[in-house]
This record gives structure tokens, sequence and C-alpha cells, in this order.
């Protein structure tokens, strides 16, 4: 046999060994591909359950996203109008969805939002939410026009003041007072009895803001929800309201002036004659009766002070000291009812000048000043 014979069986086993390592390399990446297929397989389902909100076990939470959650950049055109943006702090957010347990993976979710725009569609507010929404519903669930958010019922008492109603619906969740007072100042409402009124002063909506009883949302937006009371009161401000302030000498804020006089003033009955005492002093200033136009109502000294008059607060110097100013202040001191802009529209006719409150709580009326003073001394009230 040569020498090239005999080499042949090792060339031949050289390369099997060769074949049977290759096979083995193939099948152990064959493995890995199959075991990072799984891996990722097994993360891509997790992922897609909290994505999809899959296999979640039943949860309800109320979510509350206050102003800190939101990059919030107002701006006010040349016409007066405020735009407001609200760009939401996803990480926060996500923070709190996953606090509520409505989420598992905060960075899947912030991924998602960052794809879909998300920050831009949430919205402050109170929600409830659920584990059977998937992020896109979530999304969703926090926006302006989300069906899932807490709504909250406010009654505005009747005779309330600007500040004093703008209080109420901050203790109730829907706005901070500051932020209303800030919207009624300075944004201007399309609505034509506001037209004549200069913008500055968030006591310009005083006598607009209608006393009822209204379904707000929790964290709304302070613009609507003053637009929403400002609607109320153009809806009850009927066409032969209107009609009749045009065919009058007052203006409809003079109207307002007194309706806010006399729900001040209201003991709850008695508003037209209340009504008439106001315009017989307003129109017939040099009356026997000896007024002089002055009204000298308590109450717009109590708009003034915040407290119950003394005599040393009818030397204020303020047009809405109707001791000392003849005539009606400036603006109205409250927000009327709808009973008391009827009776500033439609007074009594009577030739009351005088009235006072007797211990029965309530008004007694009289034509001159004598006869209030002895019914007084006879009631015991003169030095109340």
């Amino acid at each position: 046999m040569s020498q090239e014979n005999k080499k042949q069986p090792a060339r031949g086993r050289r390369r099997r060994r060769g074949t049977g390592r290759a096979a083995s390399f193939a099948l152990l990446y064959i493995a890995c591909v199959i075991g990072i297929s799984v891996v990722l397989a097994c993360l891509c389902w997790i992922a897609a359950n909290d994505v999809l909100a899959l296999n979640k076990p039943e949860h309800t939470a109320a979510v509350v996203l206050s102003e800190d959650y939101f990059t919030i950049r107002s701006k006010t055109d040349s016409d007066g109008n405020v735009k407001t943006t609200y760009t939401a702090k996803m990480g926060k957010v996500a923070d709190l969805l996953e606090d509520n347990q409505l989420i598992e993976h905060k960075f899947l979710f912030q991924l998602f939002s960052s794809f879909t725009g998300g920050k831009t569609k949430l919205r402050p507010g109170a929600y409830h939410l659920d584990t059977s929404m998937d992020y896109r519903s979530l999304i969703a669930g926090m926006g302006s026009n989300s069906e899932n958010r807490v709504v909250v019922e406010v009654t505005i008492p009747e005779g309330y003041t600007v500040k004093q109603t703008f209080q109420l619906l901050e203790d109730k969740g829907v706005a901070s007072a500051q932020t209303l007072m800030e919207y009624a100042a300075n944004y201007n409402y399309g609505f034509s009895f506001l037209q004549d009124i200069p913008l500055g002063d968030a006591n310009r909506l005083e006598g607009f803001l209608f006393p009822d009883t209204y379904e707000f949302y929790v964290n709304h937006d302070p613009k609507y929800v003053i637009n929403k009371l400002l609607q109320t009161f153009d809806l009850y401000y009927t066409d032969e309201m209107r009609q009749q302030v045009a065919d009058s000498k007052y203006s409809l804020r003079e109207y307002l002036t007194v309706a806010s006089l006399i729900e001040r003033e209201t003991d709850g009955s008695d508003r037209g004659k209340i009504a008439s005492v106001i315009y017989n002093r307003l129109e017939n200033p040099n009356s026997s009766a000896g007024t002089n136009g002055y009204l000298q109502i308590d109450a717009t000294l109590y708009y003034l002070t915040g407290h119950t008059p003394t005599e040393a607060d009818k030397a204020i110097d303020s047009p809405y000291n109707t001791y000392k100013y003849p005539g009606l202040p400036p603006t109205p001191i409250a927000n009327p009812g709808l009973a008391s802009l009827k009776a500033a529209l439609d007074p009594d006719n009577t030739g009351y000048y005088y009235y006072a409150l007797g211990d029965s709580g309530k008004h007694k009326f009289f034509q001159d000043y004598n006869s209030m003073l002895n019914w007084m001394h006879t009631q015991n009230l003169y030095n109340k």
C-alpha cells in the first residue's frame, strides 16, 4: 500500500470530527435563537397584557390630576382672550397610575404616550379609571371630554358675592379661587351684557354669576366654570326682560345692582316693597321724606368691610358707602336670584322710604323717618 493510501483514512476522520463540531454549534445557535425568541415572546406577552389590559384583576381607582401634573402656559391675545395649553408630565402621571395599580410598566406607558401624543390629551381633573382600560383608553379617560370624570354638585346660594362663589367652588374641588378670580378679571367672555364692562377686575362679574345648583367636574377648567354660570344668567335673562331694560332709563347693571341690594336686605319676602323704597329714594331725592337720594343701606357697608356695620363704618370714604354717597353703588354687591331681579324690574308701587327689621324677623315699612323712629322705640330696637 502506498504512502498516499495510508493517509486517506486520517483525512476522513478529521472531516467527520469537524462536521460534528459544526453541527453542535448549529444546534446551540438554534437553541439560543429559540430561547431568546421564547423570552422575547414572554416579554411581549407581558407587555401586551399591560398595554391592552389583558388578564388583569378587576380594580377601580379615582385618580386626581391636579395642575401640578402639567406644564401650563396661558397667552392673552389683543382682544383679551386667554388661551391655555396643558402639557402633561407623563412621568408623574405614570407614577400615579402605577401607585393606583392601573398599570404595571411605567416606562412602557410613557413610551406609548410619546408615540400617541398622550401628553397633550390629558387635562386636570378627577377620573374614575379601572383595569379593564388599555393604555389608549386610560389616556382618553383622562382627557377634557372624558366620560370618566368625577362630577360634583354645587349649590350657589342667592346673594353670594364673586369671592364667596369662587371660594365655594374651590372648597368643592372644582377650581382654585385664585385662578377663577384671574379669569373673571381678564378673560373676555363673549356675552353682550358684558361688552361695556372693562376688563381688569374680577368684580366686573358681580351680579352676573347666577345662583343655582350646578354639576361641575372636579378640577374643571376655570374658564368654562365661569362660562357656565354666565350661560345660566343668559338663559334666565329673558327677551322680555331685555326689552324692559332697553325701554327704561336704567342699564342692566344698574338693575342688577338694585336686585343685589334687595337680595342682601330681604328676609325672603317683601322684595317688591324693598325695591320700592330704593326707587323712591333714587327718583325723589328732594321729597319730604328727607333722604336726599341717600340709600343708607347697611348691606353696602358689609360689602366693604365684611362685618356687621358700625357707626364708624358710615364715615368710610367709598362710593359703596350709601350713607356718604347718594345714588346706587358703582356695581352690584352680590349675585341676586331671579326673584330679586324680577322685583328690581317690577317694584311695588308704594310711598315707603324707610324700613326696619323687627324681632319677628320681618320688615316693617314707613313713609317717613319719624314714623320709623317711633316704631323702633316701641319695639325697643333703637339702641340694638
